[in-house]
């Protein structure tokens, strides 16, 4: 069986000299979800319109379930179902004729009220969707990309500034579409949401792929299985100061973020009694301590200098 996403030395270049995507290859197996990671500007949002055919490269090759643009376009498009981050619908249709209207683009569409029923929109059939609460319009739009019977789901942030339950309820359709054999690519801003969800992740950074595998390989990858962050009075966070930290036992890495110093070790047993030795001799105190397993927050922060939900 073919890959359901490849794409191979891809590159974007925009008036001849910005290079927005520089050589980016990647594969995606069907049934997986994969997620797509990166600060504003690394490039995700080309990579992803490359794939669904909206631009074309400036180089390199795409294929979509063995297939490419170029030559199989028609076909291919029926096999895609897109939900971008803020999908605009017209808000004096109602839900039943939004997607029934999205159905009409598609040669083999599902049927509006079993979508209807998977989205849980059954009660909100006859509502407006000016009427609908943020995350009924969003599962809405997901309802859309949905409704054509797609072989492989685009989600752009789908749950950005929705409640916890509307999140959830997002996750459980999604896991849904996967255990009927489809393949999702995601990007979130949520690192909680790619571990849950994500078989597999990238994370792009200056239109290149940094760092690849699965949330328990990268986070092996980081160094360590947990992470100590301190506040010690007159520690100034500069480099002689990490220094001081860098020699304790167990310590695979150090840096300054937020106004805490952050370790990540691989034996937290050997490195906190160390860590507070160390903080005596330096005739300091000892302001804040937490301990914790180490994430794909602490990955991404690692590999670009930057937290994902502040960009």
């Amino acid at each position: 069986m073919p890959a359901a996403i490849e794409c191979r030395d891809l590159r974007k270049t925009y008036d001849g000299k910005v290079e927005a995507v520089r050589g980016l290859s990647l594969q995606i197996e069907p049934g997986e979800c994969f997620g797509l990671l990166g600060p504003n500007g690394a490039g995700k949002t080309t990579t992803i319109e490359i794939l669904e055919g909206l631009l074309d490269p400036t180089s390199g090759e795409v294929t979509i379930l063995g297939h490419t643009w170029r030559k199989n376009q028609r076909e291919v498009r029926e096999w895609l179902g897109i939900s971008l981050q803020e999908t605009r619908l017209s808000e004096k249709l109602t839900v039943r004729e939004t997607i029934e209207l999205f159905a009409s683009f598609y040669r083999e569409p599902r049927s509006a009220d079993e979508v209807l029923d998977d989205l849980q929109l059954g009660e909100k059939a006859d509502a407006m969707v000016g009427k609908l609460s943020g995350g009924q319009r969003q599962r809405l739009a997901v309802a859309t990309a949905l409704v054509g019977n797609p072989k492989i789901l685009f989600l752009d942030e789908p749950t950005t500034g929705l409640d916890p339950q509307s999140r959830r309820q997002l996750w459980d359709i999604i896991r849904n579409f996967q255990r009927g054999g489809g393949t999702v690519l995601l990007t979130t801003h949520y690192m909680d949401e790619a571990e849950r969800l994500c078989d597999r992740l990238a994370i792009v950074d200056h239109g290149q792929i940094i760092a690849e595998g699965t949330p328990s390989e990268l986070i092996e990858r980081l160094g360590g299985h947990h992470v100590v962050e301190f506040e010690a009075s007159g520690d100034s966070g500069d480099g002689v100061a990490l220094d001081a930290w860098r020699v304790l036992p167990g310590v695979e890495s150090v840096r300054h973020d937020d106004g805490l110093v952050s370790l990540t070790v691989r034996e937290p047993h050997l490195t906190i009694p160390a860590l507070l030795d160390a903080v005596e001799k330096h005739g300091s105190q000892l302001l804040h301590l937490t301990t914790r397993q180490a994430s794909l927050e602490d990955v991404f922060v690692n590999l670009t200098g930057r937290h994902l939900r502040e960009l």
